[in-house]
């Protein structure tokens, strides 16, 4: 590496200027603290037409290039005598006809040192390599564009295979349910794996995992006819052999299904009985609640269009039990050791299992599925056991050594049935909070994802605001009964809350008040259904909505924190200092509206000034705080004054004033 150069003293430099002049190369010669220019060959003055040289400091010679790092780089290497080399350093040199020549540089600045070894002035030398640098963009450009249109019709198939996929997974009583789909670590597109779950009328839930043979959209495309074929016979009520035998068929005649392989599986949440087939595909992995591993016995089915019949076999499922349903893929990834697990903590397989189970990846599998159960794994509190096992199985047996194929798992596990929820409470608005707890509470225990529980505590919230109301409207003002309501809901077999809410009065029509009017009609676009019935004893209204839990089609591994909701409304001043520009935090219901709506307009002189309000904050907007905002907006609007409504996309209060079309900016 060069530390230094030595140049000969005065009575030399001219001959030493002369010989350099002829190198093929930039060369510039600067001396002492100013880093005065004393030498500079005729490739220097190439780059650097129609300027005054010698003599004159390095900032006012290379005055364009002061905020481009080379006139530091100068003076550093002559502050601190240590070299500096650059690659292809972009530069913008400014010509004598006022444009602006862009090159590409390779130098080292070296320091020029004394007799003494003191540091005298700097040298750089440098190469134009501008057409190297060109060139090079140029491919990484091509490359860049070739990466893009490979990842564009990628990003295609795999958009077909998420659309063909189930949206998401059924929550059911008695049964939590979850999948994850990995796509191939190699450079090809989606492959046709599949996963289905669905709970059918007679109150079985079948399982499925299957495995089409190649990659694209011809697999992918024929994935999604398959599952077709099998879910129209399993909600019909078909045996598995039933189901399969559809299926086969249609592997006969389409030449891309065929060889596919197929786990298909039904159970019962109650009893725990399972009857399964494996038609060409690996067999179930159990995860017993003690943390013990099985493989169920393969039934000898084979895979679809190849002319073989479909055994099915039975077992059973004790309460917490996990059944797994799988791809090869999870079994054909290259192997990569991992620490061997303590005697006491072995973990059997099925003596029926095949020889090729009996391996290190399905020992693997069996092992870090079984973690994954207990919470030995990764922490995550807010996942399911099936989705721990789903979710953490995947990633910690391909973050080591990859995998070559796509990945799909399926667990069920038989859990405790959640009772249903009856709710008896004052007719009275500070009620409202105490019920979307007990309702978020419910909805948890459940499994219930978190944009059903906004869903059905937004409906609920509506519903019970409206009872509470007109809880004993039209009763005589002398009863001495007390004002009560009643919130009903259960989980169906089907996987929909049912859910009512009663109250002891007389039927009113929604009336259009400043705060009001608006709830059924926002409770009718948040569920699938929304029936009202008003009767001599009360008005019951009643709400049904499926809950799903989404599956997983995984990137990555990483699941953004959840922020805990405020327990009452909260009203505070945006940075701006301004007491206009606010932020909402907490609920805005029945029996908070009223309070942020005159807070609002006070803050505002009554809708005459301007006023930002960031509603990202909120977590429950019901519509007594939409009917609040419009009262606002309409109050600003005739004073001409702008009103400013923020929220973030995906927020509660985004997604509820998108609903009813209150102007909002993200």
């Amino acid at each position: 590496m060069v530390t230094g150069v030595n140049i000969p003293e005065a009575g030399d430099l001219d001959a030493m200027v002369a010989a350099i002049d002829h190198l093929p190369f930039i060369v510039a010669v600067f001396e002492g603290p100013e880093l005065l220019m004393v030498a500079a060959n005729a490739a220097t003055r190439a780059v650097l037409p129609g300027r005054d040289f010698l003599g004159r400091p390095c900032r006012e010679v290379l005055s364009d290039l002061v905020g481009q790092q080379f006139v530091d780089a100068y003076h550093e290497v002559y502050r601190t005598g240590e070299p500096i080399t650059g690659r292809q350093w972009r530069a913008h040199l400014d010509q004598p006809d006022g444009s602006v020549h862009e090159m590409f540089a390779t130098f080292t600045i070296v320091p020029w040192l004394a007799a003494d070894g003191s540091v005298r002035g700097v040298i750089g030398a440098g190469f134009d390599v501008t057409e190297q640098a060109r060139a090079r963009q140029a491919a990484e450009t091509e490359a860049d564009r070739l990466r893009r249109r490979y990842e564009q019709s990628r990003d295609v198939v795999t958009e077909l295979q998420r659309a063909l996929l189930p949206s998401g997974l059924p929550v059911l009583p008695g049964l939590q349910i979850a999948a994850s789909y990995l796509l191939a670590d190699a450079d090809t597109a989606a492959g046709g794996d599949w996963f289905d779950a669905m709970a059918r009328p007679d109150g079985l839930v079948a399982l499925v995992v299957g495995d089409v043979v190649g990659h694209g959209i011809t697999a992918s495309g024929t994935m999604g006819q398959l599952r077709a074929v099998l879910q129209e016979r399993l909600d019909d009520g078909a045996s598995l052999t039933e189901a399969l035998a559809a299926a086969d068929r249609f592997a006969r005649r389409v030449p891309a299904a065929h060889a596919t392989t197929v786990c298909l599986a039904l159970l019962d949440p109650g009893s725990g009985e399972l009857l399964y087939c494996t038609a060409g595909h690996p067999p179930p992995l159990v995860v017993s609640a003690a943390g013990e591993t099985r493989f169920l016995p393969v039934t000898g089915g084979a895979p679809l269009g190849t002319g073989g019949a479909f055994p099915v076999q039975q077992d059973r499922l004790e309460p917490g039990d996990l059944v797994l349903l799988y791809s090869d893929g999870i079994l054909e990834r290259p192997l990569v050791a991992l620490p061997s697990p303590p005697a006491s903590t072995s973990l059997p397989l099925s003596d029926s299992a095949p020889d090729s189970l009996l391996s290190s990846s399905a020992t693997e599998l069996a092992r870090v599925a079984a973690d994954a159960a207990a919470g030995r794994a990764l922490r995550d509190p807010s996942a399911t056991v099936a989705e721990r096992v789903c979710a953490q199985t995947i990633e910690l047996l391909v973050r080591a050594g990859g995998h070559a194929d796509d990945i799909t798992l399926l667990a069920a596990q038989r859990v405790t049935v959640v009772p249903e929820l009856v709710l008896e409470r004052a007719a009275d608005p500070a009620s409202l909070r105490g019920i979307r707890v007990e309702l978020g509470r419910w909805l948890t225990a459940l499994g219930a994802a978190e944009h059903d529980a906004f869903v059905l505590q937004h409906a609920l919230g509506e519903l019970t605001t409206n009872a509470i109301e007109h809880a004993f409207s039209g009763v005589s003002p002398a009863t001495t009964e007390p004002r009560t309501i009643e919130v009903r809901a259960v989980l169906t077999t089907a996987g929909r809350v049912e859910a009512t809410v009663s109250d002891h009065g007389g039927w009113r029509a929604p009336e259009r008040q400043p705060i009001r009017g608006r709830g059924l009609a926002l409770t009718a676009q948040l569920v699938e259904s929304l029936r009202v019935e008003p009767g001599e004893n009360g008005t019951v209204a009643t709400v049904r909505h499926p809950l799903n839990r989404p599956a997983r089609l995984l990137a990555g591994f990483d699941d953004a924190p959840r922020t805990p909701e405020p327990a009452v409304l909260l009203i505070a001043e945006l940075p701006s200092d301004d007491e206009t520009q606010v932020r909402l935090a907490g609920p805005v219901d029945a029996a908070s509206a009223a309070h942020a709506r005159q807070e609002l307009l006070r803050r505002s002189r009554g809708g005459a000034v301007p006023m930002t309000v960031d509603l990202t904050g909120v977590t429950h907007l019901a519509s007594a705080g939409v009917s609040a905002l419009f009262q606002i907006a309409e109050q600003h609007h005739d004073q001409k004054a702008t009103l400013t409504l923020l929220a973030a996309p995906g927020s509660p209060a985004r997604e509820i004033l998108d609903l009813v079309g209150l102007p909002v900016t993200p």
